[in-house]
């Protein structure tokens, strides 16, 4: 077989990896350049996967992703499968606080209360809680300046998330309403998360002025909070899958070479070019987009940067399930008029989330069932780890019981486990992914991609996956 002139190779085939793919696929003459995409898994997605579940295709990783963010939006569209994208048709969220499904107030920015009558009303808070919030509002916080900045530079100034609102707001409004909204799209802990890669616009804020509420809360804002009038969240009908199916699809239609259940064991160099080494054969390739988990990159690049090794395999993860469970409708008394509940962890549950999926998703609404979707775990807390899935599915059950008044048994189960899922990004975590960026700056064809770097989420997956191939693009130019 004839050598192609030019090979590229992405390693990894989650949406990460593929979304690369696919920026490569449109910015290269395939007579003169061959596209490989190597994953060591037995299907594509990564952390995208959906199953028939009671008759519906349900999500076993994320549900659903930021509408506002144009990258997943943009994708879909460039597919042709904008027409299935879905909003939820439920707004209403819950957290379990003080042993309590309570409403989550109006006027939170991720958390953070803006307004403070609604959080007065809501419950949520202690009536300790609320004096030490009033005192935010009313500017006369303790410290009112940015909490000394711990593992950052000149280039990135940082401190966590918890020492922001703790210090102006208190430790109830972090413990009961930051934490389990902000830690839980990480499946972290606020008092670890960096502010500045998760929550700048809380940095912003609090370097304005005393009151980090009224700092938070735009200009002009009305006293009473209006309605989105476009979604914030979107998904896809056929479930998160179909997006991975259809992205499959159009690479296999452009000649890309996609390479199911083979492991890449290393990566050498010789002669100018890139040496992957696979279990049957060595492959070469003049440029390789790394779009894997943060430690497969660390022992991929150890021979090359052990600085860019090191950074990477500095990055802690958290691991967590997804518990899916379907109830009679008859037997659920709570009323799930909304998309679900969070659960803050100084509640002491096993459960952190729970999505009420029938309830927010239209299309997964059924006459005479209830499907819900139970999260667990988060960066410190892995007790369900020590669980078998029966043992999983029963304790799920059995706190939900108790907060949706639950009459019956579950109908059917699926308990769907993703150990080391999510990047933690610590404070300090901008400056780290820069000085990752600076150590690779010199191994011309290399870049990497994924949740590791600016952002755990679908759209940020995607923006950091099309980055990584221009750059590798732009390495081919400068041969």
């Amino acid at each position: 077989m004839t050598e192609p002139a030019q090979r590229i190779a992405v390693i990894g085939g989650g949406i990460s990896g593929l979304s690369a793919a696919w920026e490569l696929s449109g910015a290269v003459d395939p007579s003169q350049t061959q596209l490989v995409v190597l994953e060591s898994d037995r299907r594509w997605g990564g952390k995208i996967d959906s199953f028939e579940f009671e008759g519906s295709q349900v999500d076993l990783g994320p549900d659903a992703f930021l509408a506002r963010r144009p990258e997943a939006v943009g994708l879909c569209q460039e597919l042709g499968i904008e027409a299935e994208l879905v909003a939820p048709s439920a707004s209403r969220a819950y957290v379990c606080s003080r042993g309590k499904l309570r409403a989550l107030p109006s006027g939170l920015v991720l958390g953070v209360p803006t307004r403070f009558l609604p959080v007065a009303s809501s419950g949520i808070l202690p009536w300790p809680g609320l004096l030490r919030l009033a005192m935010d509002f009313i500017a006369i916080s303790p410290r009112t300046s940015l909490p000394k900045s711990v593992g950052g530079s000149q280039r990135s100034q940082d401190c966590s998330v918890g020492d922001i609102i703790r210090t102006h707001m208190g430790s109830q409004v972090l413990d009961r309403l930051v934490d389990p909204l902000v830690g839980g799209i990480h499946a972290g802990r606020a008092a670890r998360l960096s502010a500045a890669a998760t929550f700048p616009q809380l940095l912003q804020a609090c370097a304005t002025g005393p009151s980090l509420a009224r700092n938070l809360r735009p200009p002009g804002t009305p006293d009473r909070a209006e309605k989105p009038t476009q979604p914030i969240f979107l998904s896809v009908q056929r479930g998160l899958s179909y997006l991975i199916e259809s992205l499959v699809a159009q690479l296999l239609s452009r000649g890309i070479s996609l390479q199911l259940s083979t492991t890449v064991r290393s990566l050498g160099r010789s002669d100018g070019r890139w040496v992957i080494g696979l279990e049957e054969a060595d492959l070469q390739a003049d440029g390789v987009v790394l779009a894997v988990p943060a430690p497969v990159s660390a022992s991929l690049l150890a021979s090359h940067s052990a600085q860019a090794a090191s950074l990477l395999g500095s990055l802690e993860h958290a691991s967590v399930a997804i518990v899916t469970l379907a109830y009679a409708k008859e037997d659920v008394a709570t009323d799930l008029s909304g998309t679900g509940f969070v659960v803050p962890a100084v509640e002491g549950r096993l459960l952190s989330a729970c999505t009420w999926l029938s309830s927010k998703w239209k299309h997964l609404e059924k006459h005479d069932e209830v499907l819900l979707r139970a999260s667990v775990g988060r960066f410190g807390d892995e007790r369900f780890m020590a669980l078998d899935d029966e043992e999983l599915l029963s304790a799920a059950h059995a706190e939900l019981s108790e907060m949706l008044d639950l009459s019956g048994p579950p109908l059917a189960g699926n308990v769907r486990r993703w150990p080391g899922a999510f990047p933690q990004y610590a404070v300090g975590h901008l400056e780290l992914v820069s000085q990752l960026q600076d150590s690779i700056s010199e191994l011309r064809g290399l870049a990497l991609a994924g949740a590791a770097l600016n952002g755990v989420g679908i759209p940020a997956c995607i923006a950091s996956a099309r980055a990584a191939a221009r750059k590798v693009l732009a390495d081919q130019l400068r041969r």
